[in-house]
């Protein structure tokens, strides 16, 4: 049967504000666009309900979320009735992509009154449990999953610690080194005349800002450039084992290994490449030590200095940069360790791809 989307279920508002949080502190939690908030001492919902994202970064987002808990201001509560099960509804609501609904240039909107006309597919409750527990199932195994990874990283992080110490203190006494003395290339590209447009569609790979992640590169978003192209950056062809780390906008100082599938890629002026000399310096090394959450707030400390408008580290900034330098045949024995753990997360990776594309099949096959 099909019905619309404002036949299952109601709309409530909340006019809780953020900043007027402070001062209460509880057992209830309180929700926003990217999740759990707090726990404060009061509580809106007294049932299990779904939450959209309104207003702002994220609209459109769908979140089933507990009894006794609340959102704030940019979130819509959806209150299901009793024709149709709270999972069964979430999910289709997720397949529905409510983001489609936005109006607004400055702060995007969606209301109610305009995605409450959505179809909906609406089998007997029965039904609606069975998919709903099927999808819930599935969900719970990805989280699990994001759970392993995230204990993966955090193993590197501790054996960082174990191995070295605190980078910026220097508590284990390690020899110092300037960057530029261990390190045979360090420098940023440009982009291409045309810019964007000018991209195409296969060719050699282009790295910008947003393919470098803290320690992982993502190939989604790759540009690509014509021989032409390429030959203009020539001077910034990236090589294996190269430190990718970002220096300029708000992604500043995030870095990563380049990966081989992408070589030989250019970078532009927003990205710089960071080759090691090998009887120094160990790449995995170098980027774990950008990684640490103290040694990255030093390098963001460099950027709020490097540029008056936007965050910028600078190249000189980079050549001066102080690093500890233990033996390199520690530094090989902890990229070593990495590469086994990176192992072990590729295996709970694919899992998680799997996952992933199952959703996305049964979703099809449920609500398309």
């Amino acid at each position: 049967m099909k019905v619309r989307l404002g036949d299952v279920c109601d709309k409530a508002s909340s006019s809780i504000i953020q900043k007027s949080l402070e001062g209460h502190e509880g057992k209830y939690p309180i929700y926003g666009a990217s999740g759990l908030i707090k726990y404060v001492d009061f509580y809106q919902r007294e049932k299990p309900y779904i939450a959209v994202v309104k207003d702002g970064a994220g609209i459109g987002r769908v979140m089933k979320l507990p009894a006794y808990s609340s959102v704030i201001g940019t979130m819509q509560y959806i209150i299901p009735n009793e024709k149709v099960d709270i999972n069964y509804l979430v999910y289709s609501m997720e397949y529905m992509n409510l983001a489609k609904y936005f109006s607004g240039a400055t702060i995007p909107h969606i209301y109610f009154r305009d995605y409450q006309k959505e179809p909906l597919n609406l089998p007997e409750i029965k039904v609606q449990k069975k998919i709903g527990g099927i999808l819930s199932n599935i969900e719970k195994l990805i989280a699990f999953r994001n759970q392993e990874l995230s204990k993966f990283d955090q193993l590197v992080k501790s054996r960082f610690i174990e191995l070295f110490g605190d980078p910026v203190s220097n508590d284990k006494f390690w020899n110092l080194a300037i960057l530029q003395d261990v390190t045979s290339k360090i420098g940023s590209g440009a982009t291409p005349k045309g810019g964007k447009s000018s991209y195409q569609k296969e060719g050699i790979p282009f790295i910008r800002s947003m393919n470098v992640h803290d320690g992982v590169f993502l190939s989604k978003d790759l540009a690509y450039l014509s021989d032409k192209q390429a030959k203009q950056l020539e001077n910034v062809i990236v090589k294996e084992n190269d430190v990718l780390l970002n220096i300029t906008g708000a992604s500043v100082a995030r870095s990563c290994i380049v990966p081989k599938t992408v070589i030989p890629a250019r970078v532009n002026q927003h990205v710089s490449i960071i080759r090691c000399i090998p009887k120094y310096l160990n790449p995995e090394f170098l980027n774990k030590l950008f990684l640490h959450h103290r040694y990255k707030n030093l390098l963001l400390s460099l950027g709020e200095a490097g540029g008056a408008t936007r965050q910028a580290i600078t190249k000189s900034q980079l050549e001066k940069l102080q690093i500890i330098l233990p033996p390199l045949t520690l530094q090989n024995e902890f990229a070593d360790f990495v590469q086994q753990v990176d192992k072990s997360k590729l295996a709970v990776q694919k899992s998680l791809e799997k996952l992933e594309i199952l959703k996305k099949s049964l979703m099809q096959q449920y609500f398309g």
